[in-house]
């Protein structure tokens, strides 16, 4: 059985053959149930969660995602969030992987945003906008930049000073990187605009962007939650990782739909669509597009197969 670690699992999930696995995936007869969510009683303290995240690939693979979210972990210095994949053969049921969840579920995020930018940005798009100085933050300069010659990457945080260290990373990956702090003017020169914050409110608003962008929302995944106003939304063609994840989800779309802004009808296609040529995705050099990403399972199984099948090749089974 392979395990993989935080660093191993980082090393396996190279973006060139992950945004490729993920788009055979998007193409494939996977099986992705609706996860299961159980809050979780600790004596003295908030409610954790446990979360469950299965798919499968009839006769091939079986995979399951287990996430738990203690709150109070903060108080004893200890990361809130813990993860782990477990990856089991779709013949026998025999346990052969087990996977870092957070590191899996950091990359083949950002593998999914530089999916949908193969179809969705401009084939010349140089300049990238990052908001955010999480975890996907790094991740997501690293897989936009392997899909489109991007050259120049734009910073954005709330504090600057940790924003700094993502423009470090991108600059070891011989990228010109700036930290900015007027988020307008900044969005005015991105190609490609790309967020994973938490934000309730819009950080980027439509008045700012120059025609031919393409609006990258991953952060908020609750529908409280947002980080484009109404005016991005509505100039933009829309598009998402799943239409079932979307419109459950995504509070970038439910809150416009909510206003009667937008309608379930804007949203142009999914992923399945684009990677099966069912839609040919962005339809002229000036046309603004969005894509809202909320996650989903079989992005998941993609990663752990691509994990396991890459690391089987290689010699003596070093990583």
């Amino acid at each position: 059985m392979l395990v993989l670690n935080e660093v191993e699992t980082r090393k396996a999930l190279a973006f060139d053959g992950l945004i490729d696995a993920l788009a055979k995936m998007f193409a494939s007869e996977c099986v992705a149930p609706p996860r299961h969510h159980h809050d979780v009683a600790v004596p003295g303290e908030a409610d954790a969660t446990l979360l469950l995240m299965p798919a499968w690939l009839p006769g091939r693979y079986v995979g399951l995602k287990m996430v738990s979210v203690f709150p109070g972990n903060g108080a004893r210095g200890l990361p809130s969030i813990y993860g782990s994949y477990l990856l089991s053969s779709g013949v026998t049921g025999e346990l052969l992987a087990v996977i870092d969840g957070g590191e899996l579920t950091a990359r083949r995020t950002a593998a999914a945003s530089a999916l949908a930018s193969r179809y969705l940005s401009r084939s010349d798009a140089s300049t990238l906008l990052v908001c955010g100085t999480g975890r996907l933050s790094a991740n997501l300069i690293e897989a936009h930049r392997t899909v489109r010659p991007i050259k120049h990457v734009l910073v954005w945080g709330r504090d600057a000073e940790k924003a700094r260290p993502i423009a470090l990373r991108a600059e070891a990956l011989g990228l010109k990187a700036d930290v900015v702090t007027d988020l307008a003017e900044a969005a005015g020169r991105a190609d490609i605009i790309s967020c994973a914050t938490l934000s309730s409110k819009p950080l980027i608003h439509g008045a700012w962007l120059r025609p031919g962008t393409h609006l990258d929302l991953i952060g908020a995944y609750k529908p409280t939650m947002r980080e484009s106003d109404d005016d991005a939304v509505q100039r933009s063609d829309i598009f998402v990782d799943t239409r079932a994840g979307a419109l459950s989800e995504a509070g970038d779309l439910l809150q416009p739909m909510a206003a009667g802004i937008i309608g379930a009808v804007d949203i142009r296609a999914d992923l399945a669509d684009l990677v099966s040529g069912r839609h040919p995705g962005r339809s002229s050099p000036d046309t603004m597009t969005l894509f809202k990403s909320v996650g989903a399972s079989l992005e998941d199984l993609a990663g752990a197969i691509f994990a396991l099948e890459s690391h089987s090749l290689q010699p003596d089974g070093e990583g």
